[in-house]
């Protein structure tokens, strides 16, 4: 007997042993003998060599692996996945138009079915400050205002509700601090008599207010002045000095849950303005905090940080205002540590000018060579306060630069170029609330 055929006697012993390089061993055997018996096979009567003969063991005809041939064919295969994809998507439009029947029209939809609105912002009535926030308050939104006494937050507010009464909109004043002054008001240009204004007696009977005014869907605007003087029933009717434990925490907690979708849906922002508070015991970091607990931070889809950074004196040395730094610490609509300087005038606002300044620069609009201002390479004046005074006495470049302010506020890569321009580092802002 021949050594081949010997191997051949022994390869099922050979494959069944258990070590790779046995197995190795009857796989090279196998294979000689395959090509020995190829090179003395003849062709059958038909023409064609036999299976058997014409393969080696594991091997198909074409020379393919056995495992290879009865894979399914790659269109196949991907009719296969079509059709369970499409069987997929009928069952889940099935559940959607069920839960829509069930629970109400637009429970739940596609994105792409109905169109996005580009206007879902409202103006804050500070051009610079617009160039922050990347277009204005958004509507739908709940914001948080906060920072020191004096800063400016209230005005800020009131600017607000300024600009959504030019724009025709509807706009509510919550005045928790009892503290609303209406000639003050009306020189910031807001309409007293279409202003809707709210004394609660309690933290409870305000978010009541906020909660029906915003289920009226007939609100774009509503403010909150302030979370700090929003009291607890249970404090209000307790003992002067008797501990609420967390009571006013639990109570933003559960209004911000219930406010937040209804808020959405009415397509109405909601301005909660709030005051700073010291933590206790704080060596090492930032003590300051804001009262109210932590949810208005986690639902605030912005969160502002205004402070007041320096005194403005008029000619006589006077003190007429203060330059005023607002910095977005939190931004869920668009790239959020970006700020803002603006100044504002006693008994008169933010100084609409200076803020236009502070804009067409940042867009570009004007360049700053020095303390020297130039547009379209024409000198408008020397230093910033001659140069907004200019822009005052000047209507006609006034309302071009508007124009053009305008227009490019609806430009996202304008946008984006004098949000990179100003970004200020954290850094250099020691003391700013992080969200």
């Amino acid at each position: 007997m021949s050594l081949l055929n010997r191997s051949r006697m022994l390869l099922p012993t050979l494959m069944a042993a258990a070590t790779p390089q046995i197995a190795c061993v009857a796989n090279f055997l196998s294979l000689c003998s395959y090509v020995t018996r190829s090179r003395k096979n003849t062709k059958s009567a038909d023409g064609s060599l036999s299976a058997s003969d014409a393969s080696p063991p594991g091997l198909s005809t074409g020379g393919e692996p056995v495992a290879a041939m009865q894979a399914a064919d790659p269109e196949t295969s991907q009719t296969s996945t079509n059709g369970q994809t499409i069987e997929r998507l009928k069952a889940l439009n099935t559940a959607m138009q069920k839960l829509n029947k069930k629970l109400g029209s637009g429970t739940i939809m596609r994105l792409g079915e109905q169109p996005v609105s580009a206007a879902d912002c409202m103006l804050s009535g500070c051009l610079s400050l617009d160039i922050a926030l990347g277009g204005g308050w958004p509507r739908g939104r709940i914001v948080e205002i906060f920072g020191p006494e004096s800063s400016g937050k209230s005005t800020l507010a009131l600017h607000a509700i300024a600009e959504v009464q030019k724009a025709g909109g509807q706009a509510v004043l919550i005045d928790a601090e009892h503290a609303f002054n209406r000639d003050f008001a009306g020189k910031l240009g807001v309409n007293l008599k279409e202003l809707a204004v709210c004394q609660p007696g309690y933290g409870e009977e305000a978010l009541e207010v906020v909660d029906t005014v915003l289920r009226s869907n007939a609100v774009d605007l509503i403010v909150v002045d302030s979370v700090a003087a929003l009291l607890p029933r249970a404090e209000q009717e307790g003992d002067m000095g008797q501990t609420q434990v967390a009571a006013q925490a639990r109570l933003m907690s559960y209004a911000c849950r219930k406010l937040a979708p209804i808020a959405a849906k009415a397509h109405c922002t909601v301005i909660f303005i709030n005051q700073l508070r010291h933590k206790v015991g704080v060596i090492y970091g930032n003590p300051e905090t804001t009262s109210g607990g932590n949810a208005l931070k986690f639902y605030a889809s912005v969160r502002v940080d205004v402070r007041a950074r320096e005194k403005v004196k008029g000619p006589d040395k006077t003190e007429v205002g203060v330059r005023v730094r607002a910095k977005v610490v939190k931004n869920k609509v668009a790239p959020p540590y970006r700020s803002a300087e603006f100044v504002i005038l006693f008994n008169k606002g933010i100084d609409q000018d200076a803020s236009l300044l502070e804009a067409c620069e940042m867009l570009g609009l004007i360049q700053a060579k020095g303390s020297h201002y130039y547009y379209n390479d024409e000198r408008i004046g020397h230093g910033r306060e001659a140069v907004a005074s200019a822009l005052a006495d000047n209507a006609a470049l006034k309302a071009d630069l508007l124009a053009q302010f305008k227009e490019k506020l609806q430009q996202a890569p304008s946008l984006e170029a004098g949000l990179r321009q100003h970004s200020v580092d954290d850094d250099q802002d020691g003391g700013l609330l992080t969200g």
